[in-house]
């Protein structure tokens, strides 16, 4: 087994004065004050965690380019990959996004809209940049193409643009297989019905999109402590597990998560 990474995430957006602020909810929805993204990457960074991950995430809704000020502060705080998500449409914004001290850009609406971003977006800068994060929603209907089983019920994914706000029809699997047939380095997969809840991640979710791709897989959404991570590289098979308000409100810190995997087999960086 590859080591497997801890991946710190901000959900950045802009306060009542218009400053970055990181906000963290439930389900997409009831966001509440968490800290300045700034401080937030730096501790993070003294944290040992193995990247980070800056998402603003109102960016494509409000129709607005990414926050690339900030970007660039975070930038200068962290040693460590830097994924920056939100607002990124075309070739010149994940240009600017990398000269402003990303490593990667993560891609969600935009590419759906236009999949030749992919291809244009890994010949130019290179795969390992492009990173297709999707917004993943059950549905139990007869209109997908890839089913699972969730809690004895058939179920679809669908990918969901601005947000979560809206839906595409688009099968998660599906859209998975072909971001990587167009060059996506990395799939961050978001479940919208476990993000915040604490309750463990999307398993059915995770594990189809792993089960039927080969590019690495980054888990996301519903981490409440070391024993979902463990879960989320072992029975799906992620490569990576990013958490949010676990880190943010100190229920549990990157070494205790690392010191529990470690203890239970999963090779992790300490």
């Amino acid at each position: 087994m590859l080591t497997k990474r801890i991946i710190p995430c901000i959900d950045v957006d802009l306060d009542e004065d218009g400053n970055p602020a990181v906000y963290t909810g439930v389900n997409f929805e009831d966001l509440k004050y968490t800290g300045d993204p700034v401080e937030m990457a730096k501790l993070y960074n003294e944290a040992g965690a193995d990247e980070f991950v800056f998402l603003d995430i109102t960016a494509s809704a409000d129709g607005r380019e990414t926050m690339l000020d900030t970007v660039s502060k975070v930038a200068d705080e962290v040693f460590i990959p830097l994924t920056v998500g939100g607002g990124i449409r075309t070739r010149d914004d994940i240009k600017e996004t990398l000269r402003a001290g990303a490593d990667k850009v993560s891609i969600n609406t935009a590419a759906l809209q236009n999949p030749s971003l992919i291809e244009d977006g890994a010949r130019s800068f290179g795969s390992q940049c492009i990173v297709i994060s999707v917004d993943a929603r059950r549905r139990y209907d007869e209109d997908g193409e890839y089913y699972a089983e969730v809690d004895g019920e058939s179920c679809w994914f669908e990918c969901t643009v601005k947000g979560g706000r809206e839906g595409t029809g688009v099968d998660v699997v599906e859209w998975s297989r072909e971001a990587e047939s167009r060059g996506a380095g990395e799939l961050f997969i978001n479940s919208i019905d476990t993000d915040g809840t604490k309750d463990g991640y999307d398993i059915p979710l995770t594990k189809a999109v792993c089960d039927n791709v080969s590019t690495p897989v980054i888990a996301s959404s519903g981490c409440g402590g070391p024993e979902d991570m463990y879960e989320v590289f072992t029975e799906a098979g992620a490569d990576a597990g990013l958490a949010a308000s676990i880190f943010h409100f100190d229920e549990y810190s990157i070494r205790d998560v690392k010191e529990y995997l470690d203890e239970h087999d999963v090779p992790v960086r300490l």
